[in-house]
């Protein structure tokens, strides 16, 4: 005989199997149509991945069409320049907050690619606009509309807003992880 805790215990779980069932089913099967949800950012990793949490799921969510300065690997590393205040930027503006992700598939490390919008603003953008992220330069996820994002970090690099205040001096990311990767 099944006690009433365990049987209630076996539903919620029941419960969190389906509704991971269908994201990944989203995910999966329907990449190139996006999905949308609301999660309450619990983690800023560095200017470009969160985790976040709802539906009785964590995930973790690479922004989608942005690159931003590498945090360091190692404690002592200082990483990229304004890669700290391209994370710290980013906690300032979602952590803790109830944001609407709209996703676009998977990256290879299977993290969700997404755009962040927090009161129908795009943060993704946000963090160009800032000049503490520049466009992805790698293939975009179907369906994301890069043009905004372009026009975003052209007008950052012409004011030297940010990161593009190093002028000559900068160094994409892209370029940093060949470089340290090296090492």
């Amino acid at each position: 005989m099944i006690s009433e805790s365990r049987k209630a215990n076996i539903m919620i779980s029941t419960r969190k199997s389906h509704i991971l069932a269908c994201l990944i089913l989203f995910l999966f099967i329907l990449p190139a149509i996006s999905f949308a949800g609301q999660f309450k950012v619990t983690r800023v990793y560095d200017g470009d991945t969160i985790k976040a949490e709802g539906y009785d799921i964590v995930i973790k969510v690479r922004l989608a069409g942005i690159d931003s300065p590498e945090t360091s690997k190692r404690k002592r590393d200082p990483g990229q320049p304004y890669s700290q205040r391209a994370k710290k930027y980013l906690a300032g503006l979602i952590l803790n907050k109830v944001v609407d992700v709209k996703g676009y598939g998977l990256d290879r490390y299977n993290r969700i690619l997404g755009v962040i919008f927090l009161e129908n603003k795009n943060i993704n953008l946000e963090m160009v606009k800032a000049g503490l992220a520049e466009v992805y330069r790698g293939k975009p996820p179907e369906g994301l509309y890069s043009a905004p994002y372009f026009q975003a970090e052209t007008e950052a690099r012409e004011v030297k807003r940010g990161m593009w205040y190093l002028g000559d001096k900068y160094i994409s990311p892209k370029e940093w992880r060949k470089i340290h990767r090296k090492r």
